[in-house]
């Protein structure tokens, strides 16, 4: 399938000016491609505040573009046409914009003035513009997700989308789009074994040179070639090309439109359409002019292999349809295949050999003499530095080298020079058929308000000043609890466990000495251990902690949670310590002042998790369910109002926060008794929700409910805001306001209670009387089932692939989500499960009871990963 060029007469251009001058020299043409190869003349204006362009069609009105500094998180070098000369712009809005430039010059100085961000700070790589502006290779030798990758703490999706990133490869240039290794070789049999090597390819070889005839018939190529002006060359075509990612994605839009402009409004031919995965891959093992690789929605997108739309497209020679793609026959349907090409991708088998693969597309054996041996030379057009285009006087000569570039594959910026450091082994990392597995319940903490905690965040990441866990109660009570970073695990529960005994004993003597427990004592109890008999989980092993409690003697000043203290010795072998401001009664009822948000909460509103936001820094809390229609924010130091933040018609019944790190800002979404949802933006720097003007205004409205919304969750990193109503739909919307569809709810059920989103597009959503659905968040239902507890709160975990549920029975039970099928129950607690939370490392659960007690399990999701289930 070729691309025909397509070129349009120059456009008038209009500058698009703003309040404040556009800096001198800055208001530049520039060649924007769009993915459908159409090459448009645009102007581009940057002002002190905010980044504007506008481009003219000779076919539509203007279309314009303005993004401000502030929604600015990453800017990317970037090529085009094989030339340095572009950069890409990553917004907190989760889209990114590509500028192609006349000239690096212009790059630089479009660099000097955009805010000084770097390329983000997934990467650890400081942000100046310094790093805006470095090559991949220095991008890569300056990041730490290598060695994040060799401890498993990142998976093997997330490390090559960051290794295609740094290499130039963009979702907004269908030339250098992401590659993604083949690595199954079964596409026949009924029933796939994961756990066996003959299933998976040869990753330290090259497509082309999977099959040895034909790697034979590449060589020979090379060898045997005689050409003065074109360099030998094993592949004439290439592994990724614009009509490669189209043919893959034709059945979805915006793409089924770039396939039939680029087809002169028909489809392909049938047969060379994508229509077969087994197809695809045999015809990459015996045709010399296919040696294509995947793209990444072949691990995350099964809505690519459905034909929704009811497309036309055509009959194969052998007179079958062609119609939604032929899946293996051990997939049933395409959210199967993808999740288990997503498991194999993520096996041991690909983990321990996937370092040779980057060898081959990203490292040494891309170029040079490494890749004449790997039998891994493309065409010399494909390759980075390869030609210079300005240097070409001749016009008809450059425009066939551009069409060349364009059309036929360009190859990633190379990261090393030498191997790539292979991936350290799971068991190497954690030899957990040498250690003993820890007891489920490592400590309980009781507050002696005994109010139901109805809102845990864990902002435990070990870069915050003090890592904390922030509770909150139903009597509208808080505590900023902190959180031990450097718990020791096994050996200090086992140290914790002396000390609590040794403790206990001495509070026991304490007490006799003083009158009873009550006298002198403090106001709670630590309890190391599970203080009820543990429920018997079904298919598990139960472990039985041993039952200490210990009480502490409260100080006579109240220290500040900001203040440096030493802790006991007991409480540094306990992961969580109480905060410190709730042993000290301030005034006559015996509120504590500095932790309560006050009494001015609708009585019409039931305290719930989604009734308050916590900041990532635990220094602001913000609540809902006030009888104004307002939420408020509150300082976590003083519990003082700092904001009042207005825009619902009714009472606000619940909030959202978007994921984000330490200092970046992220979304507030905010649900009412009004049926809409506003988005808000909060402002990391003034520490606030912020708006257009001096006033705080939400940045999208979002509409579609006819009843009070009930639940929402927001992901800026996805783009997404579902929320669901009384006795209605579950709604996605965009950040941008969009409604894009409705979750379909199985008949009968209304009004989700709970609903939680990862940060992988897994949707889980709890309605009443027990009912558990899962979802995609494009809108497929994965499973419903009925539980016989009445559930109160459910979490999932960052992946999305196991779902955590807490209810009436005190009981917590791990469910995988895609199937909903319960793995695991831990002790019974001794009251009702009210809120869950995760540490940042997902090592430890936090449970509040309706008892007023907070519980830390540990937990372990490689328990239930399909590869290590055996050595447990």
């Amino acid at each position: 399938m070729t691309t025909p060029h397509r070129s349009m007469d120059r456009p008038t251009i209009h500058c698009i000016g703003g309040e404040e001058p556009t800096p001198p020299g800055l208001s530049q043409l520039i060649r924007m491609q769009k993915p459908d190869q159409l090459v448009l003349v645009t102007l581009l204006c940057l002002s002190l505040a905010r980044l504007l362009f506008e481009l003219v069609l000779q076919y539509s009105d203007h279309l314009h573009g303005k993004w401000y500094f502030s929604e600015i998180r990453a800017i990317f070098s970037r090529r085009y046409l094989l030339q340095n000369t572009a950069i890409e712009i990553f917004l907190a809005s989760r889209t990114s914009i590509m500028f192609a430039f006349q000239d690096q010059a212009t790059v630089k100085k479009v660099v000097k003035v955009l805010p000084r961000v770097g390329v983000g700070i997934k990467y650890g790589i400081p942000q100046n513009r310094r790093a805006s502006l470095m090559s991949a290779r220095q991008l890569f030798q300056a990041s730490n997700m290598t060695q994040k990758w060799q401890r498993r703490e990142i998976s093997n999706f997330e490390y090559l989308m960051f290794l295609n990133t740094i290499a130039g490869r963009t979702y907004n240039d269908l030339n250098q789009y992401p590659i993604f290794p083949w690595v199954l070789t079964n596409y026949e049999d009924t029933e796939i074994d994961l756990s066996s090597p003959n299933n998976y390819r040869d990753l330290s070889k090259p497509v082309g040179a999977l099959n040895q005839s034909r790697r034979e018939y590449f060589e020979e190529r090379y060898n045997t070639w005689d050409n003065d002006q074109i360099p030998p060359f094993h592949y004439g075509t290439h592994f990724s090309t614009s009509a490669f990612v189209l043919n893959y994605l034709l059945r979805l839009e915006p793409f089924t439109t770039m396939v039939l402009a680029l087809q002169n409004g028909k489809f392909d031919y049938p047969n060379r359409l994508f229509s077969s995965v087994k197809r695809a891959w045999d015809n990459c093992q015996r045709d010399t002019s296919d040696v294509k690789e995947l793209i990444p929605e072949f691990f995350c997108l099964p809505e690519m292999f459905v034909n929704m739309n009811g497309y036309k497209l055509g009959r194969l020679e052998e007179g079958e349809g062609v119609d939604d793609v032929e899946l293996p026959p051990w997939a049933a349907t395409p959210h199967e295949f993808v999740r288990i090409n997503r498991q194999a991708l993520e096996s041991e088998f690909v983990s321990c050999q996937i370092h040779q693969w980057i060898d081959l597309i990203f490292g040494y054996k891309q170029r040079g003499p490494e890749a004449i041996r790997a039998t891994n030379v493309f065409y010399y057009l494909t390759y980075e530095g390869s030609v210079d285009l300005k240097a070409m006087a001749d016009p008809v000569m450059r425009e066939a080298v551009e069409n060349q570039i364009k059309h036929f594959g360009q190859t990633p910026s190379q990261l090393l020079m030498e191997p790539h450091p292979p991936r350290s082994s799971a068991m190497h990392l954690s030899p957990m058929m040498f250690t003993p597995l820890p007891d489920d319940v490592c400590m309980i903490m009781k507050f002696l308000s005994n109010s139901p905690i109805c809102h845990i965040t864990a902002n435990t990441f070990p870069q915050l000043p003090l890592p904390s866990v922030v509770t909150l109660t139903a009597n509208h009570h808080f505590a900023i609890n902190r959180w031990n970073s450097s718990y020791a695990g096994i050996e200090g529960q086992l140290r914790s466990k002396k000390l609590a005994s040794s403790s206990a004993s001495s509070a026991t003597s304490s007490q006799s000495q003083q009158g009873g427990p009550g006298g002198g004592g403090s106001h709670s109890q630590l309890q190391s251990g599970a203080s009820t008999a543990p429920m018997k989980p079904p298919s598990t092993q139960q472990h039985h902690p041993t039952s200490t409690s210990s009480t502490s003697q409260a100080p006579s000043q109240a220290p500040s949670y900001a203040e440096s203290q030493s802790p006991s010795p007991g409480a540094a072998s306990l992961p969580l310590a109480m905060d410190p401001i709730l042993a000290v009664v301030t005034n006559a009822t015996g509120h504590q002042v500095r932790r309560h948000l006050g009494d001015n909460f609708s009585q019409r509103v039931v305290m719930r998790h989604s009734c308050f936001v916590v900041t990532v820094d635990s220094r602001f809390i913000l609540a809902c369910g006030f009888w104004d229609n307002s939420f408020r924010v509150f300082s976590a130091e003083s519990a003082k109002i700092v904001q009042i933040v207005f825009g619902h018609y009714g009472v606000v019944t619940c909030l959202a926060r978007s994921e984000c790190n330490i200092t970046s800002d992220c979304y507030i979404a905010s649900g009412s008794q009004d049926c809409t949802v506003l988005l808000w933006h909060w402002n990391a720097r003034s520490q606030s929700i912020v708006g257009e003007g001096d006033h705080p205004t939400p940045r999208a409205v979002l509409t579609g409910h006819d009843q009070a919304v009930s639940s929402v969750v927001i992901s800026a990193e996805l783009g997404l805001v579902i929320s669901g109503s009384t006795d209605g739909p579950i709604l996605v919307h965009t950040t941008f306001g969009d409604l894009l569809r409705s979750l379909d709810s199985p008949e009968g059920l209304t009004a989700p209670l709970n609903i939680a989103l990862s940060r992988e597009g897994f949707v889980a959503a709890h309605f009443p009387g027990g009912h558990v659905v899962s979802y995609t968040a494009n809108g497929y239902r994965l499973r419903h089932e009925v539980h016989n507890d009445k559930i109160q709160c459910i979490l999932l975990s960052r992946d999305g692939e196991y779902l955590i549920t807490g209810g009436d029975r005190g009981i917590v039970e791990v469910w995988r989500t895609f199937n909903l099928a319960l793995l695991y129950a831990y002790p019974a607690c001794d009251s009702s499960v009210r809120s869950l939370a995760l540490t940042h490392d997902q090592k430890f659960l936090l449970g509040g009871l309706s008892n007023g007690a907070v519980v830390v399990f540990h937990i372990d999701f490689n328990r239930w990963h399909h590869e290590f289930q055996q050595r447990y």
